[in-house]
């Protein structure tokens, strides 16, 4: 059965999340992250943060249930989307780091669910008076980026130095603004929420590929990857747990850039 309210949502997500502990299952990451910016969205509609709030939690739920389905779907043993399919067989691999398994997720998430949930939420005319609070649920969004940002640091030396030897490319996958995405899941958004029910589907589908392949890129063997991989705790559970208390951490050494420099 689908959430109804957000309490209902952070209720599955932390059934989520101690299951995923107790296995081991890196989807963890994602569930963990995830719960705690459905735990903000439902303070600020509280606070009156936004234009709309009954109208925001309408939109949360709609988002969320896109990967409760696609999760319960996954361990019924039927197929999710491609984008979560693809998350869900990357979780299976430890070679991987954290930040990988959370962006892959974060890729199926905003990238095709949150447009899909927008037009579910506001079809037809009543979108354009959502991109207010879509900005405002956006910025909350941001706070899914947290690895090299918040626990690295932009201005510690050794992320400046990552930076400077990351190819161009992986930049900008690995940007963690994911701004783009969020950009472009409005423009999906308001290509879909004019169209009839019918003719959604095969466009949906199309976005569904475009954002799996964006997948592969996202868990290729980078210079990001390479470095993260030697400063990462590998015990899942440990990770899920840090990561569900706001305190996952990073450590990245001058040898491990030196070498990846080299």
């Amino acid at each position: 059965m689908q959430a109804q309210t957000i309490d209902e949502v952070i209720l599955r997500l932390e059934e989520i999340i101690k299951d995923a502990e107790a296995r081991e299952d890196r989807i963890g990451y994602f569930a963990a992250l995830y719960n705690r910016v459905t735990i903000a969205v439902r303070e600020g509609v509280r606070a009156g943060e936004f234009d709309d709030g009954p109208r925001m939690e309408r939109l949360d739920v709609t988002f969320a249930n896109r990967f409760l389905d696609a999760y319960d779907a996954w361990r019924a043993g039927q197929l999710p989307s491609r984008a979560w399919l693809k998350a869900f067989e990357v979780a299976s691999s430890s070679r991987p780091v954290v930040l990988q398994h959370l962006l892959v997720g974060m890729n199926a998430h905003i990238a095709l669910d949150l447009g899909v949930a927008a037009a579910q939420t506001c079809p037809g005319a009543a979108l354009p008076a959502l991109k207010d609070d879509f900005g405002r649920i956006n910025d909350v969004l941001a706070s899914l980026t947290p690895v090299v940002e918040a626990e690295l640091g932009e201005d510690s030396p050794e992320f400046a130095l990552l930076t400077h030897i990351m190819p161009a490319r992986e930049q900008r996958i690995f940007g963690f603004g994911m701004d783009r995405a969020r950009e472009l899941a409005w423009g999906f958004a308001c290509t879909l929420a004019p169209l009839p029910l019918h003719e959604q589907p095969a466009l949906m589908a199309h976005r569904d590929h475009e954002v799996s392949l964006v997948a592969d890129v996202i868990v290729g063997n980078g210079v990001l990857a390479h470095v993260l991989r030697h400063g990462e705790r590998t015990d899942v559970a440990a990770n899920i747990r840090a990561l569900a208390a706001g305190e996952f951490t990073q450590t990245v050494t001058a040898a491990h850039l030196a070498g990846a420099a080299s």
